[in-house]
């Protein structure tokens, strides 16, 4: 009797169970009944700044990958991780977890983009927002696919957000990349607003877009196409240069006239970073830690290198002045911080010394450090809130240098060159200089060559710029010191791509890039 009760039970509990496991769950968000309203758009749209703003990407893993793939940096010493390191000294290989964690990041901004701009023709309440919300993840999308095709090369492409197991896609090839980066923005760009109320600071604007196209086609090597994306900043009147050079990097001055695009960060005083790749959830941190990473009295994992010190123009080393960014840009010791109440130290900076114009010393990086409005004990671990900015007006102006440069107007290269050295508190001699004369293009390449270097600094832009004079013939020397030509011009396909996508090289690119 016993046998056959419990044999009824169970038969009666699977049949429950699968009642239960057939029943869909009406209060749980899926594609099919969510994304009905603006409102609903407008929250997918927020997924994907925080997925931006996230560790994977902007709040910590993004700045390394550009940083350590270009020559502006050096190790701080023992303390720089292993996956780092692998970057840094051309090691990298196919598992290595900081260009996975990148990889992976990028890939779930797409993910959310796609879905943004797939559910927006369900949306009819609001036009406005419903079409706002479609150009940002156009923006974020062609971003993205842009960070993918710089540091891999090929990439599958998704313009669908992907519902099943079996959508894979292969390695897109260059062009075809290209093709839907450049379209993405050009829709964005006729779409964006070209301002925000102060409530809405951050997100993207139709400049923004134009200065992304500027620098896509930059890297294709489209100067005239260049050139159209990038005067339309300018003729918009609405950035210029700000006049104090180290108002770009302050938290009390984010949005300043020179800001095209910057990463918003919030420091909540409780020294919280969201180690979490995608940022989600209403009251996890948004801060980053790049202040730790860097500053002179923390981790100080990368540190300037001895090649970025010395391109500054030095009076003491021939020059008719020294260039007042170096101070702007890096911290050694005798300078101040904590609101100039304290004296910086060799002493109080861990690892290694640096060596400018033949003199040896500890020289940390300055740029987005909260260390100048912070004591030392405060400072020693703190992820801040200083937004990350990503593109700026005096970036704008350089690459129009050398847009001029490449279709032939050199004239208006070095008046581009000299706009940038003008600034009030920068009022560095114009080009020609002794050490810079500017009578043919080679020698204008090489003055660009070194005002990108000493504006831009640790902005996460050089990288790009090696790859692209790379290309065009203009390294007598390679800056990177390990590069082999045919393999370092990209990062491996992190192994966990491979290992899970099938159809990676279906498409008649091999599945790794060359050399790993």
């Amino acid at each position: 009797m016993y046998k056959y009760i419990f044999i009824a039970f169970l038969l009666l509990g699977g049949i429950g169970c699968t009642k239960d496991l057939d029943k869909t769950n009406p209060g749980y968000a899926t594609l099919d009944n969510y994304f009905k309203n603006s409102a609903e758009l407008q929250s997918g749209t927020n997924a994907i700044y925080s997925t931006f703003h996230a560790s994977t990407l902007i709040g910590r893993e993004w700045f390394f990958v550009h940083d350590l793939r270009s020559d502006d940096v050096s190790s701080g010493g023992g303390q720089l991780e292993v996956p780092r390191g692998q970057i840094l000294n051309g090691a990298t290989t196919a598992d290595n977890a900081v260009m996975s964690a990148v990889w992976q990041g990028l890939y779930i901004v797409i993910h959310r983009a796609n879905t943004v701009i797939g559910s927006a023709p369900n949306v009819t309440d609001n036009d406005a927002v419903r079409d706002q919300c479609v150009a940002q993840a156009k923006f974020f999308r062609a971003w993205a696919y842009f960070e993918l095709l710089t540091l891999w090369g090929p990439v599958p492409v998704y313009t669908k957000a992907v519902s099943q197991s079996n959508q894979f896609q292969p390695r897109a090839a260059e062009t075809a990349v290209y093709d839907q980066i450049i379209k993405d923005l050009t829709d964005a760009a006729g779409t964006l607003n070209a301002s925000y109320s102060a409530a809405d600071q951050g997100k993207i604007t139709s400049g923004a877009a134009n200065a992304m196209l500027g620098r896509v086609y930059m890297q294709k090597g489209d100067y005239a196409a260049a050139k159209t994306a990038l005067l339309k900043i300018v003729n918009s009147s609405l950035y210029r240069l700000v006049d104090n050079y180290n108002d770009n990097f302050l938290e009390e001055t984010e949005f300043n006239a020179e800001s095209i695009w910057e990463a918003v960060f919030v420091d909540k005083g409780d020294n919280s970073f969201d180690w979490g790749g995608t940022g989600d959830g209403a009251g996890n941190s948004q801060s980053t830690i790049r202040n730790q990473e860097y500053s002179p009295v923390a981790w100080r994992n990368l540190i300037p290198s001895n090649k970025f010190l010395n391109e500054f123009e030095n009076s003491a080393a021939g020059a008719a002045k020294t260039d007042p960014r170096y101070k702007w840009t890096v911290y050694e010791a005798g300078d101040h911080f904590n609101n100039d109440a304290d004296v910086l130290t060799d002493a109080m900076q861990n690892g290694n010394s640096s060596t400018v114009n033949g003199v040896t010393k500890k020289i940390s990086w300055r740029k987005f450090m909260i260390i100048y409005k912070q004591s030392l004990s405060t400072a020693s671990y703190h992820p801040g809130g200083n937004n990350q900015r990503i593109i700026r007006y005096a970036d704008v102006l350089l690459m129009l240098a050398e847009c001029a440069n490449e279709t032939g107007d050199q004239a208006g290269a070095v008046t581009y060159l000299n706009q940038v050295r003008d600034r009030p508190t920068v009022a560095m001699p114009h080009y020609p200089t002794a050490q810079f004369p500017v009578g043919s293009k080679e020698q204008v390449t090489k003055a660009i060559m070194h005002e990108r270097t000493v504006e831009l600094g640790d902005e996460e832009v050089r990288n790009r710029d090696i790859l692209r004079w790379r290309k065009m013939g203009y390294f007598t020397t390679d800056p990177i010191s390990y590069f082999r030509k045919g393999r370092d011009e990209l990062l491996p396909i992190p192994q966990a791509e491979i290992d899970n996508n099938p159809s990676l090289a279906s498409g008649g690119i091999a599945a790794q890039n060359p050399g790993y």
